[in-house]
């Protein structure tokens, strides 16, 4: 381990909780606790804006893989600072095959991505049909986030649709992706809700998590309502 990676475990060690590692290591059953020091996020958004630009920073991006969760989490916060989009996406390209859980997959999301849409479409892509689990989640994460508003195209709920798997990481992504579609654009999304396009079991969640959303209009509740009756 290099002088820099260790200034920087130390550097976290230093702000565990041990009460919040205990209870953070609850939501991640795909991490093992022993590798949770519990810091919490805002703590860790701050470490990142503190090393962004430093020696050790650029050392620790390119020491791959890490040992604890929030090391990855502090990467993903540290690519999140790069304002250049080649070397934001570069980074991400690195660090998705490391990415072993859903909070640091859904907590990575480089802010120039949002000034480059039409450039991140093509990684987003092939990302959704990746066959690594949080490589896919993260590309349907990102097709949610940047491409359901003025960017959309009906087009892109056929790359969400058409993903068959079987890891739950991955089929709750496409649920909560759908009942997000719906709220945003719901002429093109409800045909997927309606019909038996979808996974059964993705199609139900979507449904479950519009019920819940509060973006979902009282006419739409009632109407899905109706529909799961159907199912």
């Amino acid at each position: 381990m290099t002088d820099a990676i260790e200034r920087i475990r130390e550097r976290l060690f230093a702000m565990q909780d041990t009460d919040y590692q205990a209870f953070q290591a609850k939501l991640l059953p795909t991490v093992p606790p022993g590798k949770v020091i519990g810091v919490r996020l805002p703590d860790l958004r701050r470490c990142a804006k503190e090393l962004a630009g430093t020696a050790d920073a650029a050392v620790f991006l390119e020491t791959l893989p890490h040992t604890y969760y929030e090391e990855n989490n502090l990467h993903g916060f540290l690519l999140e600072r790069i304002r250049d989009f080649d070397a934001a996406l570069a980074g991400v390209e690195t660090f998705l095959p490391y990415i072993d859980n859903w909070a640091t997959c859904d907590t990575t999301s480089p802010k120039v991505f949002a000034k480059h849409t039409d450039a991140l479409l093509e990684p987003v892509r092939r990302w959704i049909g990746s066959q690594q689990t949080y490589t896919v989640r993260y590309g349907m994460g990102m097709l949610m986030r940047y491409y359901l508003d003025e960017a959309f195209r009906p087009e892109y709920l056929d790359w969400a649709g058409k993903v068959q798997s079987e890891e739950y990481y991955v089929r709750m992504m496409a649920a909560w992706f759908f009942a997000t579609a719906l709220a945003k654009q719901p002429q093109a999304a409800w045909p997927w809700l309606a019909q038996p396009r979808l996974d059964p079991w993705v199609r139900a969640k979507a449904v479950q998590k519009a019920l819940e959303s509060r973006r979902i209009t009282p006419e739409q509740k009632q109407a899905l309502r109706a529909l799961r009756k159907t199912f």
